[in-house]
């Protein structure tokens, strides 16, 4: 396995990236982010399939090894379709974070938030529940989040407030799904209103499951590569933010 292959809608797919790159320091990595057309979660599901299939056109064309869809958006609408185009692993994130979630909850009261898309999906309630049947799932779309992420608003009183009213709607849980790739960014906010909860975060899951797959990469010096639909200083900005180390060079594409 030399080069791994991630996208999302934006630049959440990021947090996925940082933990496969610390997980499998040793892989070449190729991000894509369709920040042009973000956010996928209030599109349409055959525009979502069509977007995903779309870019992950261009990432195969790259003669990437495998590829991680970084976005439960995505996920929820194009990965079996994604799979059966290409021959090379293609994962999503909702599996690896129904499987951290199962071993998280303590009660089997589990909360998930998440689009608007991947809340319609329902796939992190069916999932959960054929596994854990006497689990109790409730899920709430948060669609205003990923722009207060993306406005790098974490921390203020306006996503303090936004988010008491998201999570206000929740029965007693003690396990929350963050059913979306940018609200890791979100871990301190959330927790201030929801103390005594359990956070899942997928990328974590997802970074482990790759590397089952991939296997030992033995690259010397390694690449990341980082290709975005729209390039925009203030993407530049919050990439590095998500990324977690300053990215010196980000390449505009057309789809």
């Amino acid at each position: 396995m030399r080069t791994i292959a991630i996208f999302d809608s934006g630049v959440g797919g990021l947090t996925v990236m940082r933990a496969i790159k610390d997980t499998l320091p040793h892989c070449n990595l190729v991000y894509l982010g369709d920040t042009a057309r973000v956010p996928y979660g209030t599109k349409s599901k055959e525009t979502i399939l069509r977007y995903s299939l779309q870019v992950s056109q261009f990432l195969y064309a790259q003669g990437v090894d495998l590829l991680v869809i970084a976005c439960n958006t995505a996920t929820a609408y194009g990965l079996h379709e994604v799979r059966a185009r290409y021959p090379i692993p293609v994962i999503g994130v909702i599996e690896p974070g129904i499987d951290a979630t199962l071993q998280t909850t303590t009660g089997g009261k589990i909360g998930v938030i998440g689009t608007s898309a991947t809340i319609a999906s329902g796939l992190y309630k069916r999932g959960i529940q054929e596994r854990l049947p006497a689990a109790h799932v409730t899920e709430i779309a948060t669609p205003l989040l990923v722009p207060l992420v993306e406005e790098n608003w974490t921390g203020t009183e306006v996503t303090r407030l936004t988010l008491e009213r998201y999570l206000s709607g929740f029965p007693v849980i003690d396990t929350l799904v963050l059913g979306c790739t940018h609200y890791p960014l979100l871990k301190n906010d959330i927790a201030a209103v929801l103390p005594n909860v359990a956070l899942v975060d997928s990328a974590l899951a997802t970074a482990r499951v790759v590397a089952g797959l991939a296997g030992q990469c033995s690259e010397q010096q390694p690449r990341s590569t980082f290709y975005m639909t729209d390039t925009s200083s203030r993407f530049r900005e919050i990439a590095t933010l998500f990324f977690g180390e300053e990215i010196a060079s980000i390449e505009h594409i057309d789809l």
